[in-house]
């Protein structure tokens, strides 16, 4: 029973993050980005935080919330991110993963997915961490809350609403409203 305890406290500290995280996006759409929380690939469990499209339409942003402990710092520790001594690299691996997957499902050339993730609680080194996971050609940050906005701000400037509405068209096509297994 403890474990179920544990299960859904952490899930609650989680979805706390997520809509902490959902509510600072808002300020984007007035910037002409197309937001989408809470969804899932066909034929998939796992769900993702958040998916964006800003406007230029040459991107989609496949953004993954986490609540870390308070008190203690993510940082880089030799190539692997860390929230203190435990290595939580696999969570930077596994939005990656997920950006992957968004990427092939979608099948758009020239439109670019980029995985991030921002940490809730736990205070980022910097206010940001450029990860790096074998095989994917860039970084992959690792934002701290104070970081997303700026961060996303800096996509690219040109605006080509017909082409982001596309783009947003297809990934509400792709993607699917997750729903928890049950």
């Amino acid at each position: 029973m403890r474990r179920a305890d544990s299960r859904a406290f952490l899930w609650g500290h989680g979805a706390e993050g997520e809509e902490v995280t959902a509510r600072m996006l808002t300020a984007l759409e007035s910037r002409g980005w197309a937001i989408r929380h809470d969804l899932r690939l066909r034929g998939r469990r796992f769900n993702l935080d958040h998916v964006l499209v800003p406007p230029c339409g040459t991107a989609v942003v496949v953004l993954d919330t986490k609540a870390w402990h308070r008190g203690r710092t993510t940082a880089l520790v030799r190539g692997r991110v860390h929230c203190d001594k435990e290595d939580r690299h696999e969570e930077v691996e596994k939005v990656v993963k997920y950006a992957r997957l968004v990427e092939a499902a979608l099948g758009l050339p020239g439109v670019a997915v980029w995985p991030l993730l921002v940490v809730h609680g736990s205070p980022v080194a910097g206010g940001q961490i450029e990860a790096r996971v074998p095989g994917w050609g860039g970084p992959v940050y690792v934002l701290g809350p104070e970081a997303l906005l700026p961060r996303l701000a800096g996509a690219p400037k040109v605006w080509d609403p017909r082409r982001a509405e596309a783009v947003a068209d297809r990934v509400d096509t792709v993607l699917l409203p997750y729903m928890e297994p049950g």
